[in-house]
């Protein structure tokens, strides 16, 4: 294809539908290592033994659902994102969930009673270590899965900017978490690979996830493409860094 062309594919790509935090379309085109740990495995045995459970930044609802089998009698979710709120009231509250659309940072407040919930599960959200400490139950279990603040960072760098988050990570979190009065049980850093078969995907990816690269359009960053386009065909490959943590804490 020509330029011409090629940008033509890509504006196509932008505009194909996301919805909840479903990355199938993809499948085959983003191919990212996986961890050594299950977070689901954990979360879902975790769950087999609470009676009440808040699963914060709930996304979609979509992880939550394939661990519906070991749902305890209470289970409450919170969400933010506009579009993925919608969707997991349409996905959960059928099930008796109740889903709360609440803002999450990490020094903010969290809208439960203190002590309310055995588990609190949190994959790839916003937590406030104190918060979370405040909500559990003596006894109880934190558990998150985080995307580190270094994710990707040199597929930033092709796009010409830094990480917004670096700080993000266990050495952050940790200390936090213990001054908020709980145990650390796990704490695990884990990098692999994140690739992607073709520039298209990654115009896909970045409308997805639009913190990613702020603005992104392609349109805007038609050049940035071209030159990951250009490195495709060189033979160099569209291979960035994923970084994940898996923190569990006890109250």
């Amino acid at each position: 294809m020509n330029q011409e062309q090629l940008i033509e594919s890509w504006l196509q790509e932008e505009q194909q539908p996301f919805t909840g935090w479903d990355f199938s379309y993809l499948d085959g085109r983003m191919l990212e290592d996986q961890p050594p740990w299950s977070y689901s495995a954990r979360a879902d045995e975790l769950m087999r033994r609470a009676a009440s459970v808040v699963d914060l930044d709930t996304g979609g609802g979509e992880q939550l659902l394939k661990l519906k089998g070991s749902w305890p009698p209470k289970v409450v979710v919170t969400e933010n994102y506009p579009p993925n709120v919608q969707l997991a009231r349409q996905r959960l509250a059928p099930f008796g969930v109740q889903v709360l659309d609440t803002p999450l940072t990490t020094d903010g407040p969290i809208p439960f009673a203190d002590g309310e919930f055995d588990l609190v599960l949190n994959r790839h959200g916003a937590f406030n270590p104190h918060e979370v400490a405040r909500i559990l139950t003596p006894g109880g279990t934190f558990l998150t899965q985080q995307v580190h603040g270094l994710w990707a960072h040199d597929l930033l760098a092709a796009f010409g900017i830094q990480p917004q988050w670096p700080e993000l990570s266990l050495e952050f979190f940790v200390p936090r978490l213990q001054a908020a009065g709980l145990t650390i049980v796990t704490a695990e850093d884990w990098s692999g690979r994140l690739a992607f078969t073709d520039v298209g995907a990654i115009v896909y990816y970045l409308k997805a996830v639009p913190w990613t690269v702020p603005g992104f359009t392609v349109q805007t960053h038609a050049d940035y493409l071209l030159e990951l386009q250009n490195r495709l065909e060189r033979g160099d490959g569209l291979v960035f860094t994923a970084r994940k943590y898996l923190i569990e804490a006890q109250k």
